[in-house]
């Protein structure tokens, strides 16, 4: 939801973000002309813009949403200041998904933002960490940067098998037979085997690439025996 959006560029650009990030649903409170520059940056996402809901007071905006989140660049350090008790964004990208019924995020003016008594209807505050230098962000900038924290979380990782504990003993296995063909020297084969270990182990080398490996360290193995005859 955009309260009294000024600039039709800033809209545009945010339906082009919406469509970029699954988000659909456009609300607009007393916005500025959908200018010729609001549809030329909107670009694919137009029909955003053509299926977004008009209201004429923020009261009728928010009518049917069960939980509004504001935002806002200005938030309170005194815990007893309620009305500005901010989530920061990766706080609320983790609860936001265990919500139920419509959940609205409410953007204000460029120039003020949301007033006080359009956040005290909101069921909570959101605010993104930015530098102390210079807080406040561009309207499409904000919003952009919201539905994509949100979009990751719905992603599901793709899973991927990874090696299990005796193809890692084999892995290793091979890795100790190079050492002992390029006659790497004794006081240091210990510590770096411990070494490649390790980099295995931050890595989780997939099943593909465990077995791309186990092909390098078997051709090259061969290959030094068959030197020595």
């Amino acid at each position: 939801m955009l309260v009294e959006p000024k600039y039709g560029g800033n809209i545009g650009a945010i339906a082009r973000a919406m469509m970029n990030f699954d988000f659909t649903s456009l609300y607009l409170v007393n916005p500025c002309t959908l200018d010729d520059e609001c549809y030329a940056r909107a670009m694919h996402a137009q029909p955003i813009l053509d299926n977004a809901c008009l209201f004429s007071s923020f009261t009728d905006a928010i009518a049917n949403i069960d939980y509004l989140i504001a935002t806002s660049s200005i938030e309170s350090l005194n815990e007893k200041r309620h009305l500005r008790n901010a989530f920061v964004l990766h706080e609320l990208a983790e609860k936001i998904g265990h919500l139920e019924g419509t959940v609205g995020l409410v953007f204000g003016r460029e120039d003020y933002g949301l007033y006080n008594e359009e956040i005290a209807a909101c069921d909570a505050l959101l605010k993104i960490p930015t530098s102390e230098a210079y807080s406040s962000m561009n309207l499409s900038h904000a919003v952009s940067l919201v539905l994509y924290t949100l979009y990751i979380q719905t992603i599901s990782p793709k899973k991927r098998r990874t090696i299990g504990k005796l193809e890692k003993e084999k892995l290793y296995d091979f890795f100790t037979d190079l050492l002992e063909e390029i006659r790497y020297p004794k006081h240091k084969k210990e510590n770096t085997e411990i070494m490649f270990k390790r980099i295995m182990g931050r890595a989780m080398p997939s099943t593909w690439e465990y077995h791309t490996l186990m092909g390098v360290f078997s051709r090259a193995v061969e290959q030094l025996k068959h030197k020595k005859k």
